[in-house]
């Protein structure tokens, strides 16, 4: 899959997320507004950091907020958590949903 088809494909997962999240009060209205604040126009890949020193390519969905960025892992089919570090995107271990990677922190 190239480029083009995977960042239209990372979109379509959130949107198909989002229109498809119940918003049952103030804390989820919230939480799609910050969401929507730091959600990137269009997702671009970027190397990611995992334990034991691998690297991999994932595609941006969120841009950082100082300390945390939603990822998309495309050779996993999930979200994923990442903490900025020198060296880049790390990933911690979170995923999942991307709502639910980016309401976790």
């Amino acid at each position: 899959m190239i480029v083009e088809d995977l960042a239209a494909r990372v979109t379509r997962l959130v949107d198909g997320e989002l229109a498809g999240f119940a918003v049952r009060g103030r804390g989820d209205r919230l939480l799609l507004e910050d969401f929507a604040r730091l959600r990137v126009k269009r997702p671009r890949p970027i190397t990611v950091n995992f334990s034991g020193g691998l690297t991999g390519t994932c595609y941006s969905v969120t841009r950082s907020d100082g300390e945390y960025s939603v990822l998309y892992m495309p050779t996993a089919g999930y979200f994923s958590l990442c903490v900025d570090s020198v060296f880049g995107p790390l990933d911690i271990g979170v995923h999942g949903p991307a709502l639910d990677c980016f309401a976790s922190v």
